[in-house]
C-alpha cells in the first residue's frame, strides 16, 4: 500500500508541475506582483486556461489527500 502511495504521489507531483508551468506561459514576475502591461486589471479565464486551472486545483487537492493518507499510513 505504502509503495503505491508513492507512485501515485509522484505521478500526481509530476502532472501538477507541467499543469502549473503550462498555466504559467506569458506570466512574469511583474504580473505576479500586481504589475506589468495589464496595469492591475485583472481578467477572467475563459475556454482551456479555466479547465487547466481548474485539473490544478482538483490535483493539488488530491495531492494533499494522498500526502496526509501517506503520512498517516507510516505513523
Amino acid at each position: 500500500m505504502e509503495r503505491a502511495l508513492q507512485i501515485v504521489s509522484i505521478i500526481v507531483s509530476v502532472v501538477l508541475i507541467i499543469l502549473v508551468l503550462l498555466q504559467a506561459k506569458g506570466a512574469g514576475l511583474g504580473d505576479l506582483l500586481g504589475g506589468g502591461e495589464s496595469g492591475g486589471i485583472t481578467r477572467t479565464r475563459r475556454g482551456l486556461e479555466k479547465t487547466l486551472f481548474q485539473i490544478t486545483v482538483v490535483l493539488g487537492f488530491v495531492f494533499l489527500m494522498v500526502s496526509i493518507l501517506s503520512f498517516a499510513l507510516n505513523n
